[in-house]
């Protein structure tokens, strides 16, 4: 639970430092054009699928992104953040405990396309640092991880917005040997853009 706080105050400060360093600078557009680099720091929730679900509820996290302009329509994306998926009451031999949370601090980077106006696609791929590999047994310190993500994004006004996306994320094996070991989980993140 210590290093849980400590993650989300460290995640916390980083978009605090962040929306500082942007005030300092102009503010860019939330238009779909090649000008300016656009920021967002986000809230990241989600329902796991698959055997993670046997065990874990839902997860929820924070997010920084960058999106950076390559064309009209197109940005690269930078995203780092954390994740914590909480354990379930699992009873297993008559005996009840909870499930040890699994904490990650996923680092991916992408593609986002604006279709029409607004609406966008976006693709990311990257690593999951687990965090607490020892408390959940995990021989692996990472897995990769993919996200396809649909979003939108609400203007409210001068250059701030919030960006709101629907993804699917999945990882590899935290454990080589275990095939249920992966990650899998539909998310929702909702963020303010600036």
């Amino acid at each position: 639970m210590k290093s849980t706080l400590k993650i989300t105050a460290l995640v916390l400060a980083l978009a605090g430092f962040t929306l500082g360093a942007k005030a300092q600078t102009n503010p860019t557009s939330t238009k779909t054009t090649t000008s300016g680099i656009r920021l967002s720091i986000g809230v990241d929730a989600g329902i796991p699928t698959g055997k993670l679900s046997d065990n874990y509820n839902w997860n929820l996290g924070g997010s920084v992104q960058a999106d950076i302009p390559v064309a009209s329509q197109l940005f690269v994306t930078v995203n780092a953040g954390y994740n914590n998926i909480f354990g379930k009451d699992v009873t297993v031999g008559g005996v009840t405990a909870s499930a040890t949370n699994i904490q990650l601090l996923p680092v991916k980077a992408g593609l986002k396309y604006f279709l029409v106006n607004k609406l966008y696609v976006q693709g990311e791929a990257g690593a999951a640092f687990v965090l607490n590999k020892k408390d959940i047994g995990a021989d692996n310190s990472a897995a990769f991880i993919w996200a396809p993500q649909v979003g939108y994004q609400f203007p409210i006004g001068g250059s701030s917005y919030i960006d709101a996306g629907v993804r699917y994320e999945a990882s590899t094996k935290l454990n080589s040997g275990i095939d249920d070991s992966k990650v899998n989980f539909f998310g929702l993140r909702v963020a303010y853009g600036f």
